[in-house]
């Protein structure tokens, strides 16, 4: 990835202040906040129409679930090569071996901080230069 261009980022959340959480976190890891989606169907249609470099995903979400665009953005061979966080409020093992088997490169519990979201987008990123 070229330095001088910051990583491209949709989020899907379908509540308002975890999208402006996540956002706040995109910005202080120095990436570009392409779309903001309220729903999963919306969040795979911003996937499709922006290829970004990376998508933070609710895992429950109306529509389509984070699970399901993770799902959808792994078989989608255009989407080679995104970064899929996952967040939610499930802490067990259960729901982490379900974003795993989904393809998800990262998994965040709710509530989370936005440095420590911003410190773990940016190493995630750091590893395509």
């Amino acid at each position: 990835m070229n330095e001088s261009v910051p990583a491209r980022v949709v989020i899907a959340d379908d509540d308002p202040d975890i999208r402006a959480l996540v956002a706040i976190a995109v910005k202080r890891a120095g990436l570009e906040l392409v779309e903001s989606a309220a729903d999963g169907t919306a969040a795979w249609h911003a996937l499709q129409t922006h290829r970004p470099d990376l998508a933070v995903l609710d895992m429950s979400m109306p529509g389509l679930t984070g699970l399901e665009v993770c799902r959808l953005a792994r078989s989608d061979d255009s989407l080679d090569g995104i970064h899929l966080v996952l967040l939610t409020a499930a802490v067990d093992d259960q729901s982490r071996a379900a974003g795993a088997d989904a393809g998800a490169d990262d998994f965040f519990v709710k509530p989370f901080s936005p440095r420590e979201l911003a410190l773990a987008l940016s190493a995630l990123m750091a590893t395509d230069n």
